[in-house]
């Protein structure tokens, strides 16, 4: 399985590029009464799967994503908020700043990288909690988007890693999706069939896997 290879390979620490690139695509005119409503903007704040780490633009997480919810009719402006090689500290130390007054929800898909580094799953559960707090403090919409990882440092590390987001999403009142990757470890072949030539990051049929499995969380986000 793909999480597996995160005990293997530098998740996220490939590039040095940090970017924060604003992906937009308006959709027709939605109207309210007689006045036009705003677009939902969306930031997906994230680590090098978020930024798209390989591939062409277009190809990306945010792109893809933001394609995917036109197609079903809905009013998004995406920000792609992903930095290549980010923690859950790192979400932290931007999330304020990331969630500009134009920003209605937010995805928080970290926690890869902490994993890599063995970080104790108590410290980055409690970075965590400070970006859903923030993201409450200002009214922001969340979804919680988590990971699902190997034994590597023994079963207590995975069992509390993995709880972190189901607790916290439980906390917080958020949606929560477990696994970032799931629809790949499902998808039918071998999970490299779906992952760029380190084995690791998914190529573009991999994201779009992942697009098609949390696309309607998304788009209830948007709603």
């Amino acid at each position: 399985m793909i999480h597996n290879l995160l005990s293997r390979l530098g998740y996220g620490a490939l590039s040095p590029v940090r970017n924060l690139m604003l992906v937009t695509f308006l959709s027709g005119p939605v109207l309210s009464g007689s006045a036009l409503a705003e677009p939902v903007t969306i930031a997906a704040l994230g680590d090098s799967l978020t930024q798209g780490y390989g591939l062409p633009v277009e190809e990306g997480l945010v792109p893809q994503l933001q394609q995917w919810l036109t197609a079903h009719g809905a009013d998004v402006v995406m920000i792609n908020a992903g930095v290549s090689g980010d923690t859950t500290a790192g979400g932290l130390s931007r999330i304020d700043w990331t969630l500009t007054p134009e920003v209605d929800a937010v995805i928080v898909a970290l926690g890869g990288n902490d994993f890599l580094r063995g970080i104790d799953p108590a410290v980055s559960r409690e970075n965590l909690r400070g970006i859903l707090q923030t993201a409450t403090d200002k009214g922001v919409r969340v979804l919680l988007i988590g990971l699902a990882v190997s034994t590597n440092y023994g079963p207590e590390y995975k069992r509390d890693f993995e709880a972190m987001y189901v607790d916290l999403a439980a906390e917080f009142g958020v949606p929560m999706i477990p696994n970032l990757l799931q629809a790949i470890d499902d998808a039918p072949g071998s999970p490299l069939d779906y992952a760029q030539a380190d084995g690791l990051h998914p190529n573009a049929t991999g994201v779009a896997l992942i697009v098609e499995a949390i696309g309607p969380q998304v788009l209830a986000l948007a709603q």
